[in-house]
């Protein structure tokens, strides 16, 4: 039994040394949100986009600009009040794979602006 638990350590770590885990959901958060017609090809040229990418030295290419943003935003705020819920910003970082469900942000009370949700966005994914 204790064989076992040493192996499941084992993979846990190395599964948080090269951040898979972040890695896969971002994928998937890619796939759902832009649906390519060939998933196959998209998630191949992403992997080939980051190698490159890290071969070179360049910052990662980051798959959503702003426009895709704004439209995310926009989706979240349809009542159009110019601001979201703290619960709606948390979620929406989730499913970008930009946020863990243990992470721990704050809420300031306040809707989060398209500003704020923006500079989050594109804050995280310089990180990644």
């Amino acid at each position: 039994m204790e064989a076992r638990s040493s192996r499941e350590l084992q993979a846990r770590n190395y599964l948080e040394k090269h951040r898979i885990m972040d890695l896969l959901t971002y994928l998937t958060s890619a796939l759902l949100f832009f649906r390519p017609e060939r998933p196959r090809e998209y998630l191949i040229s992403i992997l080939e986009r980051l190698r490159i990418a890290r071969l070179s030295g360049v910052a990662l290419p980051f798959f959503m600009d702003n426009s895709n943003i704004a439209s995310m935003f926009e989706m979240l705020d349809s009542s159009n009040k110019g601001s979201i819920s703290f619960v709606q910003y948390k979620e929406a970082l989730k499913t970008l794979g930009l946020c863990t469900a243990e992470e721990v942000l704050k809420d300031d009370g306040h809707g989060v602006t398209f500003e704020k949700f923006r500079n989050e966005v594109n804050k995280r994914t310089q990180e990644i």
